[in-house]
């Protein structure tokens, strides 16, 4: 388990962003996304400083939503510089994976770089 974790948090700012990519959301909607996923070693906790962070560095912006029955939510939407991270980083773990799973496998990885 713990190896899992650490593995985890190397990826886990990409999954964010490919998350609200796909649709705005707020932290608890994402968590419950990757534990769908099978990523469900992520908690609420884990996931709002990583966020603080991506809003930081201009990836996403945050705004709040008003909730039936329950204060506000605060949703968060990708923006040009996150989408463009997202594909750099898309690109990157797709290099890395394949070689991963070429020495795991015991190949090749068709003589394609990292």
């Amino acid at each position: 388990m713990e190896h899992s974790s650490q593995l985890l948090k190397g990826v886990l700012d990409m999954c964010l962003l490919a998350l609200i990519a796909e649709d705005p959301s707020y932290g608890y909607e994402m968590a419950s996304k990757l534990e769908d996923r099978g990523l469900e070693l992520v908690s609420e906790g884990t996931i709002y400083p990583l966020l603080s962070r991506l809003q930081k560095k201009g990836y996403i912006e945050g705004y709040f939503v008003e909730s039936a029955g329950g204060p506000p939510r605060k949703y968060y939407r990708i923006l040009p510089d996150g989408s463009d991270r997202l594909g750099t980083w898309t690109h990157e773990w797709q290099a890395v994976s394949a070689g991963v799973g070429a020495i795991l496998n015991g190949g090749s990885n068709g003589g394609q770089g990292v």
